[in-house]
């Protein structure tokens, strides 16, 4: 073999366990930072939310068809972080209440919550109960981070879009009125 070869092998493998290293420390550093970076993560999200989200179901009654009508809404936007695969057995305002999905989400104002659905067969409700960044991450795990990481992200591409759109179309109008 060339030994230019094999010397551009050799630095390839050193770049592999050099960037592995860096890999570990840096993942290290973040689960001791976790809940910081959660949080100013959450203070980031806050626009996006605001734009972006959705109005999450708070009350209804369900039809025999299962339709919803005389739904009641959450008056702040929300978006998804995670959803429980085993939700809690009950809710925490009424034992009685099983929980049938409950999903971690962050609100408009930079708040982390469990959203906790319920469902007797006539009324649908939720029980959004407060959840602080350490329970957040020990329940829902770091997923969390990346869906905030995804959110401001995509946000962010869809700005720059708009922004290319509208230059786009500026100088359409401008080449027109020439």
């Amino acid at each position: 073999m060339d030994p230019i070869v094999e010397q551009g092998f050799d630095r390839l493998l050193d770049i592999i366990k050099e960037t592995k290293a860096k890999q570990q420390e840096t993942s290290e550093l973040i689960i001791h930072e976790d809940k910081v970076l959660l949080e100013k993560m959450l203070s980031a999200v806050v626009p996006v939310v605001e734009a972006a989200g959705s109005l999450f179901l708070e009350k209804a009654k369900q039809d025999t068809k299962g339709d919803l009508y005389d739904q009641k809404y959450y008056p702040e936007k929300m978006i998804i972080l995670g959803k429980t695969e085993s939700p809690a057995s009950f809710r925490p305002d009424d034992p009685k209440k099983k929980v049938t999905q409950q999903f971690c989400v962050a609100s408009e104002k930079g708040e982390l919550f469990e959203l906790m659905f319920s469902n007797d067969g006539f009324v649908v409700d939720t029980y959004a109960s407060p959840l602080s960044a350490e329970d957040a991450l020990d329940f829902y795990g770091y997923d969390i981070l990346y869906m905030l990481y995804s959110a401001i992200r995509e946000y962010a591409l869809a700005e720059e879009d708009v922004l290319e759109a509208l230059s786009l179309t500026l100088g359409y109008l401008q080449q027109k009125s020439d």
